[in-house]
């Protein structure tokens, strides 16, 4: 569906896209994960050609980007996307479809995108979330193969965002490819069947949610302490990544989370409500990231 070879970037001085290689394949929901700076933008852009690459090709569907989006084949949502003012929704809407290669009707857009009793409303009268909604049913406007969407869920409400991803999860089963990018870590916890951590332009790790939690190799520790804690001596644990006290409760991430459990009671301390768990795809993600930079260093 979408081919990455060897694809880098720069702006000046830096190298928002570095050497970057991926595929993407038909069906697939995938995250795109990284901090400011990691050039998940960047990466997007040439992926619908809005810029092309100093070095290596990028490929959508057997040709170029350009080609793909002018057959139709890509919808796309950016951030950076603005809307027309003083026109209605259903205006829009149906000027999206009119330049569709392979339209959808109208009617069926609106309601797909839970927009249809904001039809007659000026698009300049729309809230953050509502407009969010319809930048998304301009992205669905005809029958396209690849679904883009950078930051889709901003400014939109639980009962809304989870009305979202259901229609996602539709658009996947038939076949489409949806490509997200958030900052909202447990959206691709919870909906991408994988996940691509960008870092500095490169791709850092990719896999299911669960890959990538493993990948990071740090597990939780979290316990009381009765009678107050020594924090100098927690600090001495073996295979420690990262320690939090607030007042008796103790939180901790461990390399090996046994050897560190071991150790604790080797002080002679006894915790109470001991609990010993996998990393969430938000620590993870953080864990994965501080190990790069600290290889930087």
């Amino acid at each position: 569906m979408v081919a990455f070879d060897q694809v880098s970037k720069g702006y000046g001085s830096v190298r928002a896209v570095d050497g970057l290689t991926l595929a993407l394949h038909p069906g697939e929901t995938v995250a795109l994960l990284g901090p400011n700076g990691a050039g998940k933008s960047t990466t997007l852009d040439l992926l619908l050609g809005l810029r092309n690459p100093d070095s290596g090709s990028v490929r959508v569907l057997g040709t170029t980007p350009r080609e793909a989006i002018v057959a139709g084949r890509v919808g796309a949502m950016l951030q950076s996307g603005g809307l027309m003012d003083e026109v209605t929704v259903a205006e829009l809407v149906r000027l999206a479809c009119a330049l569709h290669p392979r339209p959808y009707r109208p009617s069926d857009v609106l309601s797909r995108a839970g927009i249809s009793q904001l039809a007659d409303r000026k698009v300049n009268k729309l809230s953050g979330g509502q407009a969010q909604r319809v930048r998304f049913a301009l992205a669905t406007a005809g029958d396209s193969d690849l679904i883009v969407l950078d930051e889709p869920t901003t400014g939109m409400d639980v009962t809304t965002r989870q009305a979202f991803w259901a229609t996602m999860r539709e658009q996947a089963e038939q076949g489409r490819t949806v490509l997200f990018a958030t900052h909202y870590l447990e959206e691709a916890d919870a909906i991408a069947d994988r996940v691509l951590v960008l870092h500095r332009g490169r791709l850092l790790a990719d896999g299911t949610a669960a890959e990538i939690k493993a990948k990071a190799g740090a597990r939780r520790i979290s316990f009381d302490l009765e009678g107050g804690t020594d924090e100098p001596s927690l600090r001495a644990l073996p295979f420690l990544t990262s320690l939090d006290v607030s007042g008796q409760t103790v939180r901790i991430q461990s390399s090996d989370a046994d050897a560190t459990v071991h150790a604790l009671y080797g002080l002679g301390l006894f915790p109470r409500n001991l609990e010993v768990a996998g990393l969430g795809l938000e620590q993870a993600f953080v864990a994965i990231t501080t190990a790069e930079e600290a290889k930087r260093s």
